[in-house]
């Protein structure tokens, strides 16, 4: 099993939530308002009046067979529009109950 912490511009999110469902990726915890910025590109989303947008987070836990088709599909995504911002990091899961 692996999580995979998905942070995008809340713009995204419908998108996002249609790609989950399309990749029979039921499970997911949803951050609504999560601040930050890239770390190479794109603006920051701090949700202030200099910087109004914000980010929006999904962590979710799915089968390792799952993980690069959802991480391509991700990456597409965010090669459409780029400048929204849309990162995705995977992590291994020892354990869960």
């Amino acid at each position: 099993m692996k999580s995979v912490l998905i942070t995008f511009d809340q713009a995204y999110y419908e998108r996002i939530i249609a790609l989950l469902d399309r990749q029979s990726c039921r499970g997911f915890t949803y951050l609504d308002k999560v601040q930050g910025r890239g770390s190479k590109t794109g603006e920051p989303h701090f949700g202030s009046h200099a910087w109004p947008s914000m980010n929006s987070a999904i962590i979710t836990v799915i089968d390792d067979e799952k993980v690069d088709s959802l991480l391509d599909a991700l990456h597409k995504m965010d090669l459409q529009t780029e400048q929204l911002g849309l990162r995705a990091f995977v992590w291994n899961i020892e354990r869960a109950i």
